[in-house]
């Protein structure tokens, strides 16, 4: 795969960026939900910056993207100070690894990500009179002692477990959203994003619903951590992007974090047996020592984001395991039959 660099202005020029919807800055823009976001944004009629330094995000999320007119890469990471000209209207920060295995690789680098690379998006809002939205995470919750979880909830979060930098700078970031606001005005929004799966997620995200689909499609053992029965909601991806984009361009929704998630619950175990149901190469479950804070049940109160947005999910999980299954199929064959050079992940946009 051609590899990406940055030989060019990541902006659009004033008379370009005056048709359309404006101009859309998307912070960890070649991740799953990031691209997935590009696509939905694209075709509204916005024109997309995507910023990512490829550390979790793929380019094969964004390849068919590049030579869109509409759409410009940025290779950088926002940790960095970065500047842009001209017209931003909207941000997107999706910017930080949010996998257990990989946000742990470099604990000091998330944490950083959640709070630095948040400062320096929000003082470029600041500077461009942009609207800024925050993707949080469920795991401002941490281990939750009550179900479901709502907004008011203030979370039962170690701040030093192996989970903290993420957990913690995710909740750190939620406090300088709001104290910037406060100090200079500048138009935020806070999404608490809870478990979502769908197609372009990384086939070695780490994570259960990836897990369980690669290994089944791999004919091995199912890994199950613990016994199964802590829960999670699924929340796919266009259901998602709905809720982020209502977010983001409501009027009347206030500053306040709002959950965006499934408020279907299911345990492990149960996940386990639907995918060993529809892919039937599964060969039986394996269970390993749980993981240190890993949360006993995880559900969404998502009262509020029906109440000021009008939305709620729509796809059951079978359904949208459908699609999913069919995204780890292609991306498994293309894997075996012809596998990138060493290298060739970082790479960008000529």
């Amino acid at each position: 795969m051609k590899k990406i660099s940055n030989r060019f202005d990541p902006q659009f020029d004033d008379a370009d960026a005056d048709h359309g919807a404006g101009v859309v800055l998307l912070a960890g823009g070649a991740g799953f939900i990031g691209s997935n976001l590009s696509r939905r944004l694209l075709d509204a009629g916005w024109q997309v910056i995507c910023i990512d330094n490829l550390e979790t995000g793929r380019q094969e999320n964004i390849a068919e993207l590049l030579p869109n007119e509409n759409y410009r890469f940025f290779l950088h990471d926002i940790i960095q100070p970065f500047s842009l000209g001209g017209r931003v209207d909207r941000i997107y920060n999706l910017a930080c690894p949010a996998s257990p295995p990989k946000y742990q690789k470099n604990p000091v680098h998330t944490f950083l990500t959640s709070v630095i690379g948040s400062l320096n998006l929000l003082e470029l809002a600041e500077s461009k009179s942009a609207r800024v939205l925050q993707c949080s995470t469920s795991e401002v919750y941490g281990d939750p002692d009550i179900s479901p979880q709502n907004e008011s909830y203030r979370g039962l979060v170690s701040t030093v477990g192996p989970r903290a930098c993420y957990d913690e700078g995710k909740r750190a970031a939620e406090t300088l959203f709001h104290e910037m606001h406060g100090a200079t005005g500048i138009d935020i929004r806070i999404a608490r994003i809870f478990n979502t799966y769908g197609p372009r997620m990384d086939p070695e995200d780490g994570r259960v619903v990836s897990n369980f689909i690669v290994q089944a499609l791999k004919g091995e053992e199912l890994t199950i951590y613990g016994t199964g029965e802590q829960t999670r909601s699924f929340c796919y991806i266009d259901d998602l992007l709905n809720g982020l984009i209502s977010l983001m361009e409501s009027e009347t929704c206030g500053v306040d974090p709002i959950n965006l998630g499934n408020q279907g619950e299911f345990t492990i175990n149960e996940l386990a047996g639907l995918v060993s149901e529809m892919i039937p190469t599964a060969k039986g479950v394996v269970h390993h020592d749980l993981p240190q804070d890993d949360p006993r049940q995880r559900r969404p109160d998502i009262t509020r984001a029906k109440m000021l947005l009008g939305w709620e999910p729509k796809v059951p999980l079978r359904d949208g395991l459908v699609p999913t299954i069919e995204y780890f199929k292609s991306e498994i064959a293309q894997a075996q039959g012809q596998r990138p050079e060493e290298g060739e992940k970082v790479g960008a946009i000529l």
